[in-house]
């Protein structure tokens, strides 16, 4: 098992924590990992991005060039990325923030409200959690228990008082995936 993966939108998306958290649930599974984030010349609303990759086997090197899977966050993210995702990738796609039709049709595609869904939850900023949660289901390479219990590690002390919350949009985002699928 390979699976390479691309999470891109604005900085402040909490991106960067997604990529985390999907490299620590991938070795909480025994899985061989690697995690690069890349920020763009602002930290707070310019455009930022990591890859992640989780494998069985030794990992080469941490540089994605085509992904098989992505989450994109923001509108200026499909115009960058988009033309590098891997023919029959999985992308999740943040709605609230993306509008219109997608070129490809080479891509399994999953259109969620991510925003609108962490809204209702109680806290705009845990749209990652959602989109996160939503890749996960569409996946099924992890346990998104795992993914639950990794929050633990990779949350900082002063933001605990989110976990439920997180845990609660992963939750949602895996709901929303098994109603569509």
């Amino acid at each position: 098992m390979y699976e390479s993966f691309l999470i891109a939108g604005f900085g402040g998306q909490g991106l960067m924590f997604s990529g985390k958290l999907l490299a620590y649930a991938g070795l909480r599974e025994g899985k061989k990992v690697t995690y690069f984030p890349s920020y763009g010349a602002e930290m707070r609303g310019g455009t930022a991005n990591c890859t992640v990759i989780i494998s069985d086997s030794p990992i080469s090197s941490p540089i994605v060039f085509h992904p098989l899977n992505a989450i994109i966050m923001s509108q200026p993210s499909v115009k960058k990325f988009f033309p590098r995702i891997a023919k029959q990738g999985k992308v999740v796609v943040n709605t609230s923030l993306i509008k219109g039709e997608f070129k490809r049709k080479d891509l399994d595609i999953i259109k969620i409200p991510a925003n609108e869904i962490a809204e209702k939850i109680g806290e705009l900023r845990i749209a990652n959690m959602v989109t996160l949660g939503a890749l996960i289901k569409k996946l099924g390479i992890l346990s998104l228990e795992t993914v639950v219990e990794s929050l633990k590690e990779v949350i900082s002390k002063d933001r605990m008082y989110l976990l439920s919350l997180n845990e609660r949009a992963l939750r949602e985002g895996e709901k929303f995936v098994a109603r569509i699928s």
